[in-house]
């Protein structure tokens, strides 16, 4: 994997670096453009985040709702991509627009639908579920709980991709970023009766 980073953001699609596309390539079923996802993402990360905080109000009272955690969670925002990141193994490129709150990477390689939910759940994962699961069995730790929560909701557009990935990927597809969307194909192999790549 080799990082490199663009600098910010400027709105332009066709600016992000992008492959070819491949044979037989199927769109992902997900909002048409930037802004509804958005709003579709907004919402869940609001569902998450109140679900999560109900959690842990019953959990640890009010006494576990910790500034620090809100600190903290807006500290991972950067590791977080870095986490993507690291899941590629060629080149990533990573983006920022923080006056729109984004921060995100793009790399044009394909990946197994496996690779592509490691890569979109690992950060989630590490920031989100292991705080708020270290929050539910020791809750004196409510900063690792309100940490927790807002991260999980901070990774509601990974857990559309995720939820796509698996509702839409038959078994053996790769998938790839095409500017800001994900399509799916079948390896030639696979598609010709001859085996996986």
């Amino acid at each position: 994997m080799k990082l490199h980073y663009m600098g910010k953001f400027n709105g332009d699609q066709e600016s992000l670096p992008h492959g070819e596309h491949m044979p037989g390539a199927v769109a992902f079923r997900e909002p048409e453009t930037p802004r509804k996802l958005a709003i579709v993402a907004n919402g869940l990360a609001v569902g998450i985040v109140i679900l999560c905080l109900v959690i842990l109000y019953a959990r640890g009272g009010l006494r576990a709702f910790r500034i620090l955690g809100v600190v903290l969670a807006m500290l991972t925002m950067f590791p977080h991509e870095l986490l993507h990141a690291l899941c590629f193994r060629e080149d990533v490129y990573m983006y920022t627009n923080l006056k729109q709150g984004m921060l995100f990477v793009v790399g044009p390689e394909t990946m197994s639908r496996g690779r592509f939910v490691i890569m979109s759940l690992l950060p989630n994962i590490v920031f989100g579920l292991i705080p708020f699961m270290i929050f539910l069995i020791r809750p004196e730790m409510g900063a690792l709980g309100t940490m927790g929560a807002i991260c999980l909701s901070m990774g509601a557009g990974d857990f559309l991709n995720v939820f796509n990935a698996l509702q839409q990927m038959p078994k053996g597809a790769r998938t790839y970023l095409y500017k800001f969307n994900s399509f799916w194909y079948m390896p030639e192999e696979q598609a010709d009766g001859k085996g996986t790549t």
